[in-house]
């Protein structure tokens, strides 16, 4: 390889580590997604823990108190539980329902951990994505109207009643020839 091409490639590469390092914080901050996003400007960045809390409700625990909806994301699954309730990996200690917070003992360490926010994303106006003025066809092109499909249904009624008056005759007359088959379709 010749002295030029391998100083181009080296300084190439100095570059892209430079512009990576340089661009680290871009991501964060990303003019592209909404303020209220958890990665958008106004939202809490960073990675979910190893449990999230996805809800509080009052009155739905076992003893008429506050439960919790738990997820735990490595076995992608969530349960709700009670203050102290025992059997799972974590322990809900305490709830502050105003806060939208919860207390949780998981791992031998104690957690705070604030209500998750949904990812839903707006339709816009009105909520439909169809322009207004553009007409929509009742259905898929190339399905047949209902009075169609209903001179279909009669047509085959009648060749099954046909048919079977055919049989009829062939079973009361044994010597007579059958009737010729329908061609296929």
């Amino acid at each position: 390889m010749r002295r030029s091409t391998k100083t181009l490639i080296a300084s190439l590469a100095a570059a892209a580590a430079l512009a990576c390092a340089s661009g680290a914080d871009l991501a964060q901050s990303s003019p592209f997604l909404p303020a209220n996003s958890p990665q958008g400007p106004g939202g809490a960045g960073g990675a979910s823990g190893p449990v999230e809390l996805r809800g509080i409700s009052a009155g739905m625990a076992a003893d008429g108190g506050v439960a919790c909806c738990i997820y735990d994301t490595a076995k992608k699954s969530s349960v709700w539980v009670g203050l102290n309730e025992p059997g799972y990996d974590f322990v809900v200690k305490s709830v502050n329902a105003t806060n939208d917070s919860a207390t949780v003992f998981y791992q031998g360490r104690s957690m705070q951990l604030d209500l998750r926010a949904a990812k839903v994303a707006s339709a816009g106006p009105g909520g439909s994505a169809m322009p207004e003025g553009r007409m929509v066809a009742p259905g898929p092109p190339g399905l047949p109207s209902p009075a169609d499909e209903q001179r279909r249904l009669d047509a085959v009624a009648a060749e099954v009643r046909r048919r079977r008056l055919e049989r009829e005759k062939a079973f009361q007359n044994p010597g007579a020839t059958p009737p010729p088959a329908a061609p296929a379709r």
